[in-house]
């Protein structure tokens, strides 16, 4: 979440790192409650859905260019202009 902005409810990201190996960095860091740390590898083709409004995480260093889409689904998202054409 960026400060004063507290809408974002689930983060989706979809990875396109073709060849991703050990030791690249980049993997998606998650901190569960009461659990062990997760780290998710950046690795092509893979979806990683999480609800970011509670869920603390993090992006390690990578090492290499590293790609993804992301988007998030939000909570009372900002309403754009309507535009006649």
């Amino acid at each position: 979440q960026f400060e004063g902005r507290k809408n974002r409810m689930i983060s989706v990201i979809i990875y396109l790192n073709k060849g991703w190996k050990d030791g690249d960095g980049g993997e998606l860091r998650i901190f569960p409650e009461g659990e062990d740390i997760l780290d998710i590898a950046p690795l092509e083709n893979r979806c990683v859905m999480f609800r970011s409004d509670t869920l603390f995480h993090e992006v390690l260093t990578s090492n290499t260019s590293r790609k993804s889409i992301t988007g998030w689904m939000l909570y009372q998202p900002a309403v754009l202009p309507y535009i006649a054409l």
